[in-house]
């Protein structure tokens, strides 16, 4: 029963209410004798449902994940953490400001491999609007937080995107005579960083996080057919990087 209810529910509230409207509309307009501009609006909306679906959502999250898998034993000179947004002015624990899930997701990730290889750690995130959080300070001191010592943790604070996290860190590994980077960053985000590191002449050892999608297909249940923002906003995320890992490969 909760799940016909959850269900049924799925479709008063957005984005199922608008989906439930535009076909609404294109009924309307089906009588109206505008049969192309009614199927046109149905084909749209098919689409934008099938997107909004976590059958498609995770599907489309999992072609992009599955490129690369944490090693078992990752070997290194430094751990490299790419930010990816930051709130200014939230409270935090020891502090104002705080990472958003994923770059935190990268950030514990980054805290369990120091604990393990015991290597520096190079955060590369700068502050991308004036109000968001200077990411590669408030990791810093969600680090120090999580027991790793200052002289640890090195940072990159100019950067605003994948590209220049690339350019700016490949300059301090130079600079400071890394030669094997262990790079942290969202399992979805990790093909077009790899690929970013890779224009700077930069081999990275890629160790993904913050997965979000099952590495195997769960089984069918129909309660994955119902629009969910969360599916639409995963499905939104990998035609995203989809089109920047293109604009990288012929413009960057």
């Amino acid at each position: 029963m909760i799940y016909i209810l959850k269900f049924g529910a799925s479709f008063i509230l957005p984005p199922g209410i608008f989906f439930v409207l535009f076909a609404l509309i294109a009924v309307w307009a089906w009588r109206r004798e505008e049969k192309r501009i009614a199927g046109a609006i149905l084909a749209v909306t098919f689409v934008f449902y099938l997107l909004s679906t976590s059958i498609v959502g995770d599907a489309l999250l999992r072609g992009l994940e599955s490129q690369y898998t944490p090693s078992a034993n990752p070997a290194g000179d430094v751990i490299v953490v790419l930010g990816g947004g930051a709130t200014k002015d939230t409270p935090d624990v020891d502090g104002t400001g705080s990472l958003c899930a994923g770059p935190a997701s990268r950030l514990l990730t980054a805290a369990r491999l120091w604990r393990r290889l015991h290597i520096p750690v190079l955060l590369s995130g700068g502050q991308v609007y004036e109000d968001s959080g200077a990411e590669a300070w408030i990791g810093r001191r969600v680090l120090m937080g999580l027991g790793v010592p200052a002289e640890d943790i090195l940072m990159e604070t100019e950067s605003l995107n994948t590209t220049q996290n690339a350019i700016y860190t490949a300059a301090m590994l130079r600079e400071k005579g890394f030669s094997r980077p262990v790079l942290v960053t969202s399992a979805f985000h990790m093909p077009r960083s790899v690929l970013c590191f890779a224009k700077q002449g930069i081999e990275v050892v890629p160790y993904p996080a913050d997965f979000q999608a099952n590495r195997q297909a769960r089984d069918f249940h129909y309660s994955r057919l119902r629009p969910q923002s969360d599916a639409l906003s995963a499905s939104a995320v990998v035609l995203q990087e989809r089109l920047r890992t293109l604009v990288t490969v012929l413009f960057e």
